[in-house]
């Protein structure tokens, strides 16, 4: 049975078929699959019967795993490379994941080592909703006029996971000890404008979860450009929305892509939303964010020929 592709959307996404990921691929399968994630972004995967040693090894292709050390509870025993996230029951509670990724966003843009793939196998899903969201960064850029793309081309911005804590309309994030997460995971540095390192094309590497501001622009600046560039960037011609089915192996690139999971379902125990996770590690990239530095583009500019020389 020959692996079958359809897009599921202008602008990003498409459904494969005719494969079995519980069963070993060949090199053939391997790169058809692979080509079609670096056309498409985002892959789905229906009616996938895999145990978590074949989820784990279907993803290890991909690169080496994240074992979630930073929240070990919701790690699925005797497999910390599958991490579970949704509404579920755990130990009588319910799970602490249930509110994750409530805005726009790229997996770990906040660290130094952003997620590079990122995989959903669906176990539970509500019978309406929890659906996912997908925008295609590639085309955010591609559709900047010529001048903006040059403005963009030299500037970084600042990546936060305490920004993903600003309340939504449908949801009010609980953290008890918001200085304790900042001290866990430091804000960080990263450009504006990403090159991707296979297809050679640029993306927007910007998102409202997790960017706070600008370096080198003044903070009104700075807001006015990232609020235009959330906008812009996730105008619904950009955009694929997933409905689950149990079984759906869904994953997507971080490097060109943002991502949102809609709370657009009843958020109680008959409505579970359970799904493991997988992460692919990156390459580190990005640097620590350095307070004071925000609004001083002459001495960043040194620094970085400094270490461009060096």
């Amino acid at each position: 049975m020959s692996i079958r592709i359809r897009p599921l959307s202008f602008a990003i996404g498409a459904e494969i078929t005719g494969v079995d990921l519980a069963k070993p691929l060949d090199d053939a399968q391997w790169a058809e699959i692979y080509a079609a994630w670096l056309k498409h972004i985002v892959l789905v995967f229906p009616g996938q019967k895999l145990t978590p040693e074949q989820q784990i090894a279907f993803g290890r292709r991909f690169g080496p795993l994240d074992d979630h050390w930073e929240d070990p509870t919701y790690r699925l025993p005797g497999f910390p490379e599958i991490y579970q996230i949704g509404n579920f029951m755990l130990d009588g509670k319910m799970s602490k994941t249930k509110d994750t990724g409530r805005k726009w966003h790229s997996d770990h843009s906040y660290t130094t080592r952003p997620t590079l793939l990122s995989m959903l196998y669906c176990r539970k899903i509500p019978p309406v909703g929890g659906t996912t969201a997908f925008a295609n960064m590639y085309m955010a850029y591609d559709t900047l006029t010529d001048t903006l793309k040059g403005m963009l081309e030299n500037l970084e911005a600042v990546h936060d996971m305490l920004n993903y804590l600003t309340p939504t309309l449908l949801w009010k994030p609980t953290v008890k000890d918001p200085s304790a997460m900042a001290k866990k995971f430091p804000a960080v540095v990263h450009p504006v404008v990403r090159t991707h390192p296979e297809t050679g094309r640029k993306a927007l590497y910007v998102s409202e979860g997790q960017t706070t501001r600008i370096l080198g622009l003044s903070e009104e600046e700075g807001r006015g450009l990232l609020q235009f560039l959330f906008k812009h960037a996730t105008q619904l011609e950009f955009t694929y929305r997933h409905a689950y089915q149990v079984d759906d192996l869904v994953f997507w690139d971080n490097r060109c892509a943002q991502h949102i999971a809609l709370a657009d379902y009843v958020h109680n125990s008959d409505n579970p939303r359970h799904m493991y996770r997988l992460t692919v590690l990156g390459e580190k990239s990005g640097r620590l964010y350095e307070p004071g530095t925000e609004t001083q583009p002459e001495q960043q500019a040194e620094r970085r020929t400094a270490k461009q020389a060096a």
